[in-house]
């Protein structure tokens, strides 16, 4: 009761060190970078270590539970509520990371992505009025935001990093499309794919739809860059992608 009454009692300090082992890669040993968590098991890793691991293995690192026999790319995912976890947890490591990435942009004299700049204006936006010793809230930033640039609404992520691809039909059921070479947002996803080439269809559905990547079948949720990166690495622009009817694998 006693405990009750007494509201410094019933705080508890916990000390970073202690929930470590909960937000490190077991693969680097640091913090998660852009957090990817198994689907089998929801083990997660930085996903740079879990591909390059995932290259030679098809088991889980942590409790080596097979992912998958053949395609184990493809049942790993982007854990976003972990990497804010993380980021909140650990102070500057994500305007670290960030400028780590514009700074590598910079040094081989490329444009820094468009997602990039924004995470680095939106940090600093939140970052300053802490350091002044004003607290602003999400909505507060994200209304002053779109008040002082509200051109930036309309780029509809031109100033992303940018994917040529070709789109090619290898089914006799559907035909090609007219235009098969589009260029679009590294960011966007196969469902975002799935979704254009159903409009360009007149499809009914987007679900009926596969694609193909060197005859492998995407999951709806990859974005290009990671497709790109996994299964395209060292080969010419554009990125070659095949499309077709969904087929029930058993």
């Amino acid at each position: 009761m006693a405990a009750l009454g007494n509201p410094e009692m019933l705080t508890r300090k916990i000390k970073l060190w202690d929930i470590n082992a909960h937000i490190t890669c077991r693969l680097c040993e640091g913090y998660l970078i852009d957090a990817t968590t198994v689907t089998e098991c929801l083990h997660t890793f930085c996903r740079s270590c879990l591909v390059k691991y995932l290259e030679e293995n098809n088991t889980c690192p942590t409790c080596r539970i097979v992912i998958h026999q053949s395609h184990p790319l493809q049942y790993i995912g982007h854990d976003r509520t972990m990497q804010d976890i993380v980021y909140k947890l650990v102070p500057g490591l994500q305007e670290a990371e960030i400028k780590k990435l514009r700074d590598f942009y910079q040094k081989l004299g490329m444009e820094v992505p468009g997602d990039i700049k924004g995470e680095l204006c939106s940090m600093k936006q939140h970052l300053d009025p802490q350091r002044n010793g004003e607290v602003k809230t999400e909505d507060t930033a994200n209304k002053e935001t779109a008040e002082e640039k509200p051109e930036e609404e309309n780029d509809y992520h031109r100033s992303d990093e940018q994917v040529s691809i070709c789109l090619e039909c290898n089914s006799s059921k559907l035909r090609g499309l007219k235009r098969k070479w589009i260029r679009c947002s590294a960011q966007a996803t196969v469902l975002h794919l799935k979704k254009f080439i159903a409009k360009k269809l007149n499809l009914t559905s987007f679900n009926e739809l596969d694609i193909l990547c060197n005859e492998e079948i995407l999951g709806k949720d990859h974005t290009l860059k990671f497709v790109v990166v996994t299964r395209w690495r060292f080969k010419k622009s554009p990125l070659l992608l095949h499309y077709r009817p969904k087929m029930d694998l058993l």
